[in-house]
């Protein structure tokens, strides 16, 4: 072959492999990155509230965990960290309370069509309510009386969310492949048999498992999650240790290192000052730093 030829052919060959390779699909990102907190090395960037909302990303699927506290620095946050809202393939709320469903306004106005996956709970569903609770007296006059003493076709809970679509999760469900959200329920004071979700994603390293308050307990939630995998590669989020004493957030942390042999963690909202510190001391390097816009890599 002449060099003419030669080079030629070098060429076209070179033209090939790179079609080849641009016709590939891009690596998807393998990844948390923290939407919502109040504290963080990159929260000069961003704005800080109380509240937790993160986004998991894996295996081509993205998967919005909670929404913060407030519609308007939920946005802020999101825009600056370049967050499309409307690419999504799931909604988790992980409980009731106002500093992780507050910024479902903002979702909802962009993405109003997305399946939203929650607890058992009467804030996000038009539940009915008993007729039993309006058990009669006949001894009350009519204007003490519910319904002045004739019984309601039926009566509904009102929920502010009213289009939203919600999906209650009573029990382990597989959302995606690969993506299963576990219910526990409470039976701590202040909290007692409220349900709160979390998510479990299934990597080559075990699950990798997002809380938002861990009010039922981590060790709980952990506990339940065990049951789809032994392994534990991480868990990421609201420990709720917050006014917990130092014995008791540093049992919690031997509970996850020693027994359940949780590989990292990624503590976050309200896991408390106290409680970074004592994760920080017992995980060493397997203590990711979570916080308002950090990222943390799975495998």
């Amino acid at each position: 072959m002449l060099p003419s030829s030669r080079n030629r052919a070098v060429t076209l060959l070179a033209f090939i492999i790179a079609g080849a390779l641009a016709a590939l699909p891009a690596q998807s990102p393998k990844r948390i990155t923290i939407l919502y907190d109040a504290f963080g090395a990159r929260a000069q960037q961003l704005e800080m509230d109380w509240g937790f909302a993160a986004l998991i990303e894996y295996r081509g699927r993205r998967v919005l965990f909670d929404t913060g506290n407030n519609p308007r620095i939920f946005e802020h946050n999101v825009e600056r960290l370049g967050v499309d809202l409307r690419h999504l393939d799931a909604v988790i709320i992980s409980h009731r309370h106002g500093d992780h469903t507050s910024g479902l306004n903002y979702l909802l106005q962009v993405n109003p069509a997305i399946k939203i996956y929650t607890p058992v709970e009467g804030a996000f569903f038009d539940g009915a309510i008993p007729l039993a609770f309006f058990a009669r007296d006949a001894a009350l006059p009519a204007e003490m009386k519910y319904f002045g003493g004739h019984d309601p076709v039926s009566v509904v809970s009102g929920t502010p969310w009213e289009k939203a679509h919600f999906e209650a999760i009573a029990k382990t469900t597989e959302i995606l492949p690969g993506f299963f959200v576990i219910t526990t329920k409470s039976a701590k004071p202040g909290t007692n048999e409220m349900n709160e979700i979390s998510l479990a994603v299934r990597t080559g390293q075990g699950l990798a498992v997002i809380v938002g308050c861990s009010h039922p307990g981590v060790e709980k939630v952990l506990e339940n999650a065990a049951s789809l995998d032994s392994r534990l590669y991480t868990v990421t989020g609201g420990f709720h240790l917050v006014q917990t004493p130092r014995p008791e957030i540093e049992r919690v942390a031997s509970v996850l290192h020693d027994e359940l042999k949780v590989q990292r963690v990624a503590p976050g909202h309200c896991t408390s000052e106290a409680g970074f510190a004592a994760f920080m001391d017992r995980f060493g390097e397997q203590f990711d730093r979570a916080g308002l816009g950090a990222v943390i890599p799975l495998p």
